[in-house]
């Protein structure tokens, strides 16, 4: 990162070779005004204005948690223990691992203080990491036994988690969204604490799928019927398209992704505006940040 930055309340420090070593920086959350004014403006709490119970009223045959489909091998697996060998393969080096495991830690303890469950994981442009961020974030969220975590690739213009996962995609995941396709038949469990909403197609216009009204009462229906602790949503790069600034209104809070090659300290402060108001910075995540950048402990 080629220009300072310090601004965030859940921070950490991530290397290209897959070593993450915390970098605290400080505190700031700021509360989510939009919402909050919605909900005085509805007469309701703020907790019941992010639930509409008539209009998330949910069929008894919709499939809950435990009825999910179990996620089938992708095409470079041919078997079912092939397909772990994939998923631990993403967290397999120890340092990378315990570093994730402490910005899973604070991440839970944030949004269960605040009763939050929606997180968008975004960058400044592409090829940050912000997949890597959300895969390894989501598998060390979905150790904490009993939990239940959904990670959805709503990068429409560079779907990745497929083959990150190396699970079978089955369709689009804008038929999901605008309601054409069910929840049974798009989301997939890898584990008994990890769920995956996936994609294989690119779209044209993501950003105005991201906005459709159809979207926002598909992904409350989503989470009415399958009650997720925690939905983390792979998005893309916010000053490359306007796709994750369109997507605010659906976010409880935000952690940012930085490239320690290529962010500058301005391209983060410009994202911090875009967010300002719609949803609170949690923090930063550091990606291939340079070993003389995070102070070393014994």
């Amino acid at each position: 990162m080629r220009d300072t930055y310090q601004n965030s309340d859940l921070d950490a420090g991530l290397d290209a070779g897959q070593h993450l070593k915390s970098l605290i920086l400080g505190h700031s959350i700021r509360p989510r005004s939009t919402v909050l004014a919605r909900a005085k403006q509805r007469g309701l709490t703020h907790d019941a204005a992010l639930v509409d119970k008539q209009m998330l009223s949910v069929d008894l045959r919709t499939p809950r948690w435990q009825d999910l489909s179990l996620a089938l091998p992708g095409p470079k697996s041919r078997s079912a223990s092939a397909m772990q060998k994939s998923l631990a393969k993403a967290d397999r080096d120890p340092t990378t691992r315990r570093a994730f495991d402490q910005l899973r830690t604070r991440l839970r303890q944030t949004t269960l203080k605040h009763g939050w469950t929606n997180i968008g994981v975004m960058a400044p442009t592409s090829g940050c990491g912000t997949t890597f961020t959300a895969v390894n974030l989501a598998l060390s969220l979905a150790r904490v036994p009993g939990s239940r975590t959904l990670l959805m690739d709503m990068n429409m213009r560079s779907p990745a988690l497929g083959d990150a996962f190396d699970v079978a995609v089955d369709g689009p995941i804008a038929g999901f969204l605008s309601g054409q396709t069910s929840i049974g038949a798009h989301l997939v469990r890898p584990s008994e604490t990890l769920a995956l909403g996936l994609n294989d197609e690119v779209e044209d216009n993501p950003a105005e799928i991201l906005q459709d009204a159809a979207t926002a009462t598909t992904l409350e229906r989503m989470r009415a019927a399958i009650r997720p602790e925690m939905v983390l949503y792979d998005l893309p790069g916010m000053l490359t398209y306007d796709d994750a600034t369109a997507f605010l209104p659906q976010l409880d809070a935000v952690l940012l992704v930085s490239d320690g090659t290529q962010t500058m300290g301005r391209e983060l402060k410009e994202c911090e505006r875009l967010i300002d108001g719609k949803a609170p910075l949690l923090g930063v995540v550091l990606n291939r940040a340079r070993a003389n950048s995070i102070t070393r402990y014994s």
